[in-house]
């Protein structure tokens, strides 16, 4: 490393770009990309958030959001690790088209969803699927930076094929005695050098895997029915949900301009945004309605965590199932997020 990289200006918020330097295969069906700044920095981030991804594909201006999955521990290069899904237009097109020396604009870092906002002394990770991209991580900053962090990392997947990161992981705790690495695999395989579990996650192997549960602070992030489960049999034990925290990868929805145009005899509400106007039922997104419109919105995660929708309520009544990163002046305010937001009745809104 030269003189000049030491000097390098830190990045921490805001838009830059970024060169991609190396990318590999995790399993069958992810990928991880390795960038480093178009001009020499470091990537300062708290573990477990995100960056959001400004693409122009086939001409439409595209947003998604990919949680950081290296350390800021190791802050010369950035790692998003994505996963290819069935109709992910982004994510496929990324793994398919991004190649070494290609660059890409970003924004971010963002995210509640870090170690640095949740301060905690024992930790319980659980994590399925791509899930797991946080939670690597997170894992990895602290034991980057805190001697004998008391790790507890419980990871579902449905294959011994699908373990992303498994190797690194394994390592890891190897490494370091107070990290404690366990598997629920639903093929039913077992693993060498870590505890593994047949089928999908129980409270009886949790209970197993991890004794003390109980008086852990526990981070979850997965598929949406993985993280309902996990909630539900720890709010059924009593757990102190004040302790619990979770992150979402919400799947973007279909196309809003098929759901919202025509509707005119179902709609219950009016959307007026400037001079334009669309008819929304009290079952679609204010997000669904901008899009309708053809308005231009960064949605990246259309799931309530990225605030990149953050739009302003003027005047009418809305129900929001997500203000995660909207500050109590701003709520106050009438900002909401579009993705998670519903009319409750006629509204005019502000993208400003």
């Amino acid at each position: 490393m030269n003189q000049q990289d030491y000097l390098s200006p830190n990045w921490q918020v805001g838009e830059t770009r970024l060169v991609c330097v190396e990318h590999w295969q995790e399993t069958h069906d992810v990928t991880s990309f390795r960038f480093q700044g178009a001009q020499p920095v470091k990537f300062h981030f708290k573990p477990g958030q995100f960056i959001t991804f400004l693409l122009d594909i086939q001409g439409e201006r595209l947003a998604r959001s990919y949680t950081i999955s290296s350390s800021p521990s190791r802050p010369y290069s950035l790692v998003v690790t994505i996963k290819r899904i069935p109709g992910g237009r982004v994510s496929n097109y990324l793994i398919d088209n991004l190649k070494t020396g290609h660059s890409v604009n970003v924004s971010g870092p963002a995210g509640a969803f870090n170690l640095v906002d949740i301060p905690a002394s024992r930790y319980l990770f659980l994590s399925a699927g791509s899930g797991i991209t946080p939670m690597y991580s997170m894992s990895r900053w602290l034991t980057d930076t805190q001697v004998g962090s008391d790790i507890a990392f419980v990871h579902s997947a449905k294959a011994k094929e699908d373990l992303i990161f498994h190797d690194a992981l394994l390592k890891m705790a190897q490494r370091h005695p107070n990290m404690a690495l366990h598997y629920s695999l639903e093929s039913g395989e077992s693993l060498e050098a870590c505890s593994s579990f047949e089928g999908r996650l129980t409270l009886e192997m949790l209970a197993k895997a991890v004794p003390d549960y109980l008086e852990r602070t526990v981070f979850v992030c997965g598929p949406e029915p993985y993280m309902q489960v996990v909630k539900g049999m720890l709010e059924g034990v009593g757990f102190d949900m004040s302790r619990y925290h979770q992150e979402s990868f919400g799947a973007p929805t279909s196309s809003p301009t098929s759901q919202v145009e025509g509707l005119a005899d179902d709609a219950a509400f009016m959307l007026q945004i400037g001079d334009l106007s669309t008819q929304l039922t009290d079952e679609q997104t204010v997000l669904e309605g901008i899009e309708a419109k053809g308005l231009p919105i960064i949605a990246a995660c259309r799931s309530g965590v990225c605030g990149a929708c953050k739009c302003q309520v003027l005047s009418g009544e809305t129900e929001s199932s997500s203000e995660m990163t909207l500050t109590p002046a701003e709520v106050e305010q009438g900002f909401i997020l579009a993705c998670s937001t519903r009319l409750k009745s006629d509204v005019t809104l502000s993208l400003a």
